[in-house]
């Protein structure tokens, strides 16, 4: 469950309220439950990684591809194609015109989406159950066979764009990308993972078609189906559409370790009045033994109403309008971040008063009473995640693309035997240095 940005994460207090009265009664299973289905996991003979787990809540199902390529295989000439071949796949292919998925979608009710994250890109169709079949097959035609359109490519282009445009025009958004090129660079986590203007306008079909036929092979897939479906004939029907595509291994390069963050800081004008102010800590990758702790470390810090630095910075201080601390993990190097908006007098004040909760929970620790809220915290985040089929495949695929499956089914039951003293560990070893972005009002904002 630990995910590749749980910032956005976020639960309604009534439902945590509710669950830690379930918890004082004994109401809530402290293991994993037994009786849950398990997921099968299937690897083809040339790679492709089959997950499937039969659920049937609702007659539909949740057919989703990973690949594992995103924007930290990119070339400092190619920023952006990862994020351009999301928009691109779905527009066609030599046997499915321009038009001609939607309209199959659409036409039975269904849905499709696609995501791009630094690590891997994933394509999302939820259709009927007994669309599956029809479903697996579109998923491997466009994962091998996307035609690129010039005129579909163009028209894209103007939408990647706007893309980008409306998030620079966003401050929170725009804070989060600031502030993990900040803290990354030079690697190629610390590069805009929808390319720049010139680079996406002057982008073309050869480039593109080239860096997809590079990365989208077999051995870069993960299939996953979730959904009112028999897992049987979902593994035939992937041997038939998946199991025949051929490709090269494309081994990924070597990542360099994550740069220390001391001395990084940054000021950039901004056209609002209120100013933003973004810390990054450095912290464990996602498969790190250490994950967990820094887990609940952030649930405590700032990622809840009750948090510390909600309590003291926001509430107590008053030096923030909000306040919030995420965990981004990514296979290669974390980061907590602390970002909050506030009045631009406050900045300097309200740094200094996150850093003092900093070591104060460094210096004292947590209490039960703290750690027992993070946990159940943290397992009603994870039950909204997975109540539907395309939540749990979600859960699933990353798992499977970015650390292990193996290793996410075992996630909560280590949340819940970490130790306060393992949290205030993690503490003392991660935050430390630290990069720092703020957003102050340029002249004349408003």
């Amino acid at each position: 469950m630990v995910r590749s940005s749980r910032m956005c994460v976020r639960v309604r207090p009534l439902v945590v309220t509710a669950l830690l009265l379930l918890l004082a009664c004994g109401g809530v299973a402290r293991g994993e439950d037994p009786g849950r289905p398990r997921p099968e996991r299937h690897v083809l003979g040339n790679g492709v990684v089959l997950i499937v787990q039969e659920q049937r809540a609702s007659e539909v199902v949740a057919l989703q591809l990973w690949m594992r390529v995103g924007g930290r295989d990119e070339a400092p000439d190619e920023l952006g194609l990862s994020h351009y071949l999301e928009h691109m796949l779905f527009k066609g292919t030599p046997t499915r015109p321009p038009g001609s998925i939607d309209r199959m979608v659409e036409g039975v009710g269904g849905q499709d989406n696609a995501f791009t994250s630094y690590d891997f890109t994933h394509f999302d169709l939820l259709l009927p159950a007994g669309q599956a079949a029809a479903g697996i097959a579109l998923l491997a035609d466009i994962a091998v066979n996307a035609s690129f359109d010039q005129a579909e490519l163009d028209r894209e282009r103007l939408v990647v764009l706007d893309e980008v445009r409306l998030t620079e025009d966003d401050p929170d958004r725009f804070l989060a990308r600031r502030l993990s090129e900040e803290a990354y660079r030079p690697t190629s986590y610390g590069r805009p993972i929808l390319g720049t203007p010139e680079q996406i306008r002057a982008l073309t079909r050869e480039q593109l078609a080239r860096y997809y036929h590079k990365h989208y092979v077999p051995k870069n897939m993960s299939l996953v189906v979730v959904g009112a479906v028999d897992p049987g004939l979902i593994r035939r029907a992937a041997d038939d559409a998946f199991g025949r595509l051929r490709g090269p291994d494309s081994p990924r390069a070597p990542m360099p370790p994550p740069p220390d963050l001391g001395g990084r800081s940054v000021d950039v004008p901004r056209p609002e009045k209120q100013a933003y102010l973004g810390l990054a800590f450095k912290a464990p990758a996602v498969a790190d033994p250490d994950a967990a702790a820094t887990d609940l470390f952030t649930y405590i810090l700032g990622d809840s109403p009750s948090s510390r630095l909600s309590v003291v910075v926001r509430d107590r201080l008053a030096l923030v309008s909000a306040v919030e601390a995420g965990y981004v993990t990514r296979q290669r190097g974390g980061l907590v971040t602390v970002t909050a908006r506030l009045e631009p007098e406050n900045l300097d004040r309200a740094e200094a008063a996150i850093l003092a909760e900093i070591r104060r929970l460094q210096q004292d620790g947590v209490g039960e009473a703290e750690r027992q809220r993070a946990i159940i915290t943290a397992e009603a985040n994870y039950a909204f995640d997975i109540e539907t089929a395309e939540g749990l495949a979600r859960d699933y695929g990353e798992a499977e693309t970015n650390w292990t499956l193996a290793e996410e089914l075992g996630y909560l039951t280590r949340l819940r035997q970490t130790t306060a003293a393992q949290i205030q560990a993690a503490a003392r070893k991660y935050f430390g240095e630290y990069a720092r972005v703020r957003f102050v009002p340029e002249a004349g904002a408003r």
